[in-house]
């Protein structure tokens, strides 16, 4: 896990710094999802210790408020790296286009997952599977169809 953490900040330096911007900012700025946050911590200070680059700076803004971040312009003013508990909306790359930021590369690192837990001093809850299912769906069945 060390490794690939080095490895994942390494790869991103190099797809996202360029020179003149690493003569400006010795450091990786990276912006984003509030449920990625402690993890990417994390993998910034392992990525502090390990390597001869300095702990990226980590923001929790969200990951809408991370891409209108990036997508707000080129140079050491805007994060170089935003993290996401989503995949980028075509509204987030054409907002990018705009402003010159046209080679995006998503990395996929996880996924995010849910926990349904009942506190043992409440009364037990009655869920099922369809419940969950229902819960988590993108069109949810109204028995009015067809």
């Amino acid at each position: 896990m060390k490794k690939l953490c080095v490895f994942l900040f390494t790869l991103l330096l190099c797809l996202h710094l360029n020179p003149a911007k690493a003569a400006e900012r010795n450091y990786i700025s990276i912006v984003g999802s509030s449920t990625v946050y402690p993890f990417v911590t994390v993998v910034a200070e392992q990525f502090g210790k390990t390597t001869n680059f300095k702990t990226p700076k980590i923001e929790s803004t969200g990951s809408g408020g991370g891409f209108k971040l990036l997508c707000s312009g080129i140079g050491v003013q805007y994060p170089d790296i935003t993290n996401s508990s989503r995949r980028i909306k075509k509204s987030e790359v054409e907002m990018c286009a705009k402003k010159g930021i046209k080679n995006i590369t998503e990395i996929k690192i996880g996924y995010d997952g849910i926990v349904i837990a009942n506190s043992k001093k409440a009364q037990r809850m009655k869920v099922s599977r369809q419940d969950l299912f229902l819960a988590l769906a993108k069109d949810v069945p109204t028995g009015k169809e067809g």
